[in-house]
């Protein structure tokens, strides 16, 4: 056994083993990977091997599709392994307009990814799966390319790829401890010896926490016992001359596929169980769990009426093993948080369907040093300090039972909420707030306050928000609200080097003053963008930088491995500070009855800052607006929030003051077309891509990133983004719908909705090249194609009159 590698693997399920095998075929060999027991012991062995194209985000999507290329025809071309992929396709059916709402978005994100999903009528249901009950059946999504592998067959293929390639693999070789060297190196003892490496990767799977723990990092994971029975030879099935497809009902929780000729048929039972929530039993290993019959019972039954043949067979095999859970369901891959070289690839629940995808994934972002496409919905430190115990197991057992649940747009589910409150969150509930949750903090999405249902309806048409998010937006337009926008992630830079150090974080040059603010996009070696921080100087030497309340780890890590080399000091003072936003053209005659500073233009001019009091609070006072007005956000210690807030309601009666939510902010920052970091902003394309280049300084300046910026401006696939207008009809525009000239995919739209200011739905996107700008181009919105126009300018107050009033 070798005792130096350049990388050490944790974990031989298929996730850990296809990583070993993508970094061998990315020219890095000396690699070795450690499993405690046997190759796919824990989940891999035992699964059901479905692979789908199928899923709500373009990452997920080409993470599983990779795994179908691979696992159909590029292992066993390149090793003679056999891994037994079946292409019979897949079905998911359905009763209800929601469900087929969804499947049209799928089918539209696939469009621009370049997948084919089909809708069918029930009759074009019967013609694909004749053994199938079409009634009361509304339609269907049909994936031609889908299929299902042998789970061992293909972990072990891939496990020969990289052998072939020079890596090693260890087996019956538990780790027993994990430390840092003196000199940096990862130290990981195994039972078989001790291995020193520059990178670490927990794979580890069902014993990710375990591993996690070694490594200094608290995975929020939880197995959950997964059952699914296997039938003896159902006759139906057995004289047909072709496999069926896979088929799912996700209304009723069940999916069942052809094995041999009998079936495999997989419920998601409503009251899931988890299991070893505090520690997997070191010997388990390839065993299975006491089946449970009488615990999916009722939805196998639902499977045998939707599939009457299945029901004339007998009960093979039940099999009860765990499968792991992450708080929203997707992986955690990516640099584990606040530790150097040391990655996550884990916390799959779908480890095969995923794994040889995820295995690719990490492998460019370990090799190239940045991931191959935007990473926010798999990146392993979109979890907080706050996804504790108590939050991941009831996280888990949501995400179960919603396995097959509709993805609404701005969807918020409620286990484990609240987590993180802010002083006033008690107040805006009384007001009528309805709360989101970003990043374990509670958010006022909407404000309830004209009767209308506290509670957020979810639809892929307008919801039961619009009306009052309306309101909202018209009282900032004509008056003046206050927002709650505390989420924000805040950090403090401090010491001798500050200026020079956020002067080559970002694309633009720091602020030269103090008081002054600016915003700053920090790249990747590609030009992509990381983070977007607005920067303020308090002094030379002391900067307070606010970004996105979901990048709040990523950031912290972000600003601390840049910072080698410079005498600074980061402090996350998220948790320190609120914020509330005051906003409308009269939100400068109410602060002035609460503060004797001079809130004159010249005075404090737009983007500026100033120390100030306010009803006998100190506050950091920020002229910035995110939606469009005149306006301030104060900046202020969480133990005063209540009493400042108060104040400001109070005085604010005078002027019909009133609140407005994320959704209202959401709305008018398109207006203004105002691009959203998560969103419109990725690592996949450049500020200038994005229509920033205005905040791009390249002269006498190195920053990171910054050749492949200049690059990539002026490279023929160069991207361009673009606000629409759109014509008015039931389905207001949200997120990844494919833009189309013609029958053509050009464009992807990044972020929309309804700008009840100006009136009219509008629309970010991205177009794949130069385009004509006057050109009408059709966006595809559910089943529908609407007529949508590339703006000249920002429809509202497009020459900032009304911020710099």
């Amino acid at each position: 056994m070798r005792n130096q590698a350049r990388v050490v693997v944790i974990g031989g399920g298929a996730m850990g083993v296809s990583l070993l095998y993508h970094l061998t075929e990315l020219g890095w060999n000396d690699v070795v990977l450690v499993e405690k027991n046997e190759l796919t012991a824990g989940s891999t062995w035992h699964a059901a091997g479905l692979c789908t194209h199928y899923a709500h985000n373009i990452t997920v999507m080409n993470l599983r599709a990779h795994s179908v290329r691979l696992y159909n025809g590029i292992l066993e071309q390149q090793t003679g392994q056999p891994v037994s992929f079946h292409q019979c396709g897949a079905l998911r059916v359905t009763r209800y307009k929601d469900r087929l709402d969804e499947f049209k978005h799928v089918q539209g994100i696939g469009k621009f990814a370049g997948y084919d999903f089909h809708i069918l009528s029930p009759a074009e249901l019967k013609d694909i799966y004749p053994l199938v009950d079409n009634s009361e059946l509304i339609g269907a999504i049909y994936e031609p390319l889908d299929g299902y592998v042998d789970p061992s067959q293909a972990t072990h293929a891939m496990a020969q790829g990289a052998r072939n390639g020079g890596a090693e693999i260890y087996r019956q070789n538990p780790v027993q401890a994990i430390e840092k060297s003196s000199s940096g190196e990862w130290v990981v003892h195994t039972l078989k010896g001790t291995i020193y490496c520059e990178h670490i990767v927990n794979a580890a799977g069902t014993w990710c926490r375990e591993i996690g723990t070694m490594m200094g990092v608290d995975l929020p994971v939880v197995p959950m016992l997964h059952q699914y029975l296997v039938t003896d030879r159902v006759e139906a099935f057995a004289q047909l001359d072709h496999e069926l497809p896979m088929i799912r009902d996700p209304d009723e929780s069940w999916y069942l596929r052809q094995e041999r000729d009998g079936l495999i048929i997989g419920p998601y039972e409503p009251d899931g169980h988890p299991w070893s929530i505090d520690g997997v039993p070191p010997e388990f290993g390839m065993e299975l769990l006491p089946p449970d019959l009488d615990a999916i019972e009722q939805i196998v039954t639902c499977a045998m009426d939707r599939v009457p043949a299945a029901a004339t067979a007998g009960i093979k095999d039940i099999i009860n093993g765990p499968i792991t859970f992450t708080p929203d369901a997707n992986p955690l891959i990516g640099p584990a948080y606040n530790l150097t070289n040391a990655w996550l690839l884990t916390g799959s629940s779908m480890g095969v369907m995923e794994g040889g995808g995820s295995g690719w994934f990490l492998a460019e972002w370990m090799v190239n040093g940045t991931p191959p496409m935007d990473a926010l919905a798999i990146d392993s430190r979109r979890f907080g300090g706050y996804a504790d115990r108590d939050y991941r197991v009831s996280k888990a057992v949501e995400c179960f039972a919603a396995q097959f649940g509709i993805h609404y747009p701005y969807e918020e589910r409620p286990a484990g909420r609240p987590k993180l409150t802010n002083p006033i969150y008690e107040t805006l509930k009384q007001k009528g707030a309805v709360f989101g949750s970003v990043y374990g903090w509670e958010r006022a999405n909407w404000f309830a306050v004209n009767g209308e249902h506290r509670i957020s309806i979810l639809s892929f048409q307008r919801s039961n928000w619009f009306d009052a998010v309306g309101n909202e937006c018209r009282t900032v337009q004509e008056r003046v609200g206050i927002a709650d926008m505390s989420v924000f992630s805040k950090f403090e830079v401090q010491g001798k080097d500050a200026q020079r150090f956020i002067d080559c974080l970002g694309a633009n040059a720091a602020p030269g003053k103090n008081g002054i603010i600016s915003l700053t996009h920090v790249l990747n070696t590609s030009g992509g963008v990381i983070s977007e921080f607005s920067v303020t100087r308090l002094s030379a030497e002391h900067y307070y930088l606010v970004s996105a309340a979901a990048a709040n780890r990523m950031d912290e890590d972000l600003l601390r491995q840049r910072s080698h080399g410079f005498n600074v000091a980061i402090r996350n003072v998220t948790s320190e500070y609120g914020v509330l936003a005051i906003m409308g053209p009269e939100s400068r005659e109410l602060l002035t009855k609460l503060t004797d500073a001079d809130l004159s233009n010249d005075a404090f001019p737009w983007l500026s800052a100033q120390q100030i009091n306010v009803a006998g609070v100190e506050v950091r006072a920020l002229r910035v607006s995110y939606v469009g007005e005149l306006g301030w956000e104060l900046h202020h210690r969480f133990e005063h929030q209540l009493q400042l807030f108060n104040a400001l309601y109070e005085a604010g009666q005078t002027f019909d003051v009133g609140l407005f939510g994320a959704f209202a902010v959401n709305s008018m920052r398109l207006e203004k077309g105002y691009r959203a970091w998560g969103s419109d902003l990725t690592t996949e394309r450049t500020p200038a891509e994005a229509g920033l280049k205005f905040l791009t300084r390249l002269e006498n300046r190195e920053f990171i990133g910054r050749e492949a910026l200049i690059k990539r401006s002026g490279a023929n696939d160069c991207w361009q983004m673009h606000l629409l207008e759109l014509d008015e009809q039931p389905n207001d525009p949200f997120y990844l719908h494919t833009v189309f000239d013609d029958d053509q995919p050009v464009g992807i739209v990044t972020s929309g909705s309804y700008g009840h200011r100006v009136k009219k739905p509008l629309a970010l996107a991205y177009f794949k090249q130069a385009t004509d700008l006057d050109k009408v181009f059709h966006v595809s919105i559910l089943d529908g194609r609407v007529n949508a126009r590339i703006l000249a300018e920002v429809p509202y107050d497009p020459d900032n009159s009304k911020m710099k009033a």
